[in-house]
């Protein structure tokens, strides 16, 4: 072998070292390629978020309980992103039972594309066997193929909140009846029957997993089992209703035990045993005054249970003032018995609710309609009772409105203020003089019209009547009809802003020709029991208006121009 000769070294190439010393240019980036484009498929598949494990032995167990492949296939057909209850598709975790409710599931829209991914394995070079035949571990290297072959535009998601679920007894007889119409078994259906009530809401039972425990390590007083063998549950019968919650999302309900509900011990009236019971301590209890209707026989003499609770807690000074006042009168409206009070005392009365049932009744009918009436006081047996009948007049220029608690304030404060102003001592909305008129609703008892002309045919005792009557009560019916032209003439007068004169009055009850009847106004005929009696309610073609426009006319005739 030759070797070489000895001397200096040199460098191979003088050029080279030349050549790095002086650094050579980079050349400029190129853009990335773009990705190349491929078509899609035009082959679709519809996917199912199954909420559960699903193996290919267990994929048709799964259908199955979405309702079958019918059911999926109708699902997904009727999926037009519209209405969304014709979308759902329901998994039913144990098919075949009635009470058990499914999981809702929803199907969305989506742009999914499936793709197929094969993955091949191949050795590399090199790659040895040793003798009993193992490879090397990083011996295989994969190749993976990706293949679109569909795109998926609906999915079938479940993410809703699944509902409660409760299973009753089936052994029940309600449980036999909701099989029967499942199946429109008629037989089942007519062999039910409703069982006697039994208080057996609760069931005490043997705790089949309780632990049987040594009498000797239990304490004093205690019996071996008596904490742990028996359990509790219960016996309510409850059925599940189609579904419990409506909530698809989960919220923070912050449920809270009723702080009105106590725990009370009742005794039952046949058997004396006591039972508890939850009582709301703030339930609504009923302290309107006994109502009774005209047909009814006898009065009450005492108030409602309720309301005789509450009389120990009633405000003694204005109860007082109360039952003297229905002692010196024994029929009172609304607004003449509030009139007699302060607005202070007036608010009190409203508030408690009980200070006029304690002392009063109400008639739903009748001439004394919408009227308080002293407790044992009849007045369809005393005569002189005719001077406390309610006439009421429509105006159907006045809609009814309920004003809202503000404007009332309002108005309350208004009529304090402008009492203390001009010193009056009494409201006088509920007397009807003539001459002023303090609303534009005319309801008055005839003791509280105090005009001339009224008071003298109210008092009239040729007018009175030997039995009571439901439509004019004391009155005969002639007597109390020209009592309502005349009242109903001035009032809406007044409402006009003009006094009504005693010639116009007059006029109005001159019968027609050859006729001992008032003139015939026009009336529409009422269905029995549909109106009431004592109203005498006008029709709109009857209104002030025209009545004004008429008794004009009729002036006109009878008073020529010259």
């Amino acid at each position: 072998m030759e070797q070489p000769e000895a001397g200096p070294s040199r460098p191979a190439a003088t050029s080279s070292t030349h050549a790095a010393a002086v650094p050579s240019p980079q050349p400029a980036p190129s853009a990335p390629a773009p990705a190349p484009e491929r078509p899609l498929p035009g082959t679709h598949f519809y996917s199912v978020e199954y909420p559960g494990y699903v193996r290919p032995t267990s994929a048709p167990l799964a259908i199955e309980r979405l309702g079958g492949q019918p059911a999926i296939d109708s699902a997904f057909r009727r999926a037009t992103g519209r209405d969304k209850v014709e979308s759902l598709l329901e998994l039913r975790l144990r098919p075949g039972n009635p009470y058990a409710h499914p999981i809702p599931g929803e199907i969305v829209p989506t742009s999914n594309i499936v793709l197929k991914v094969v993955k091949r394995k191949r050795k590399r070079q090199g790659q040895r066997r040793d003798g009993a035949g193992a490879q090397d571990d990083d011996g295989a290297v994969g190749e993976y193929t990706v293949e679109a072959v569909g795109v998926v535009p609906k999915t079938a998601r479940f993410r809703s909140m699944a509902d409660f679920q409760y299973q009753p007894d089936m052994s029940d007889p309600l449980a036999h009846l909701r099989k029967a119409m499942d199946t429109m078994d008629v037989d089942g259906i007519l062999k039910y029957h409703i069982p006697p009530e039994k208080e057996d809401y609760t069931i005490t039972e043997t705790d089949p997993f309780a632990m049987d425990i040594d009498p000797q390590l239990l304490g004093e007083g205690e019996i071996a089992g008596s904490s742990t063998s028996k359990t509790t549950r219960s016996n309510l019968r409850l059925f599940t209703p189609p579904l419990f919650s409506r909530q698809g999302v989960p919220q923070n309900y912050n449920y809270k035990a009723n702080t009105a509900s106590v725990e009370t011990i009742v005794v039952d009236d046949h058997t004396n045993e006591e039972h508890k019971r939850l009582i709301n301590r703030m339930r609504w209890k009923g302290y309107g005054p006994i109502a009774i209707s005209y047909a009814d026989k006898g009065v009450p003499n005492n108030p409602s249970p309720a309301v005789e609770e509450q009389r120990s807690q009633a405000d003694k000074k204005i109860l007082k003032r109360l039952e003297d006042l229905f002692e010196e009168r024994p029929v009172w409206t609304r607004a003449a018995i509030f009139n007699q009070f302060t607005p202070m005392e007036v608010r009190d009365i409203i508030n408690s609710k009980y200070l006029l049932p304690l002392v009063s009744y109400v008639f739903e009918d009748g001439p004394w309609r919408d009227t308080y009436v002293r407790l044992g006081y009849d007045p369809r047996q005393d005569p002189e009772a005719r001077f406390y009948q309610r006439l009421y007049f429509r105006n159907i220029n006045h809609p009814i409105s309920r004003p809202s608690v503000v404007s009332r304030r309002q108005e309350q404060r208004n009529e304090s203020a402008q009492a203390r102003f001009s010193g009056a001592d009494e409201r006088r909305s509920h007397v009807f003089d003539g001459a002023t008129v303090t609303s534009e609703t005319a309801a008055f008892q005839l003791c509280d019209i105090t005009d001339a002309m009224l008071a003298e045919m109210i008092a009239d005792e040729d007018a009175r009547r030997e039995t009571c009557s439901e439509r004019d009560g004391w009155y005969t019916a002639h007597a109390l009809e020209r009592i309502k032209v005349v009242l109903r003439h001035k009032f809406f007068s007044l409402l006009l802003g003009h006094v009504a004169t005693q010639e116009e009055c007059e006029r109005l009850l001159v019968p027609d020709e050859g006729s001992s009847k008032l003139p015939q106004r026009h009336r529409t005929r009422l269905k029995p029991g549909k109106h009431n009696m004592a109203k005498g309610a006008l029709p709109p073609e009857d209104a002030a208006a025209h009545r004004l426009m008429s008794t004009l006319e009729q002036q006109r005739k009878t008073f020529p121009t010259r």
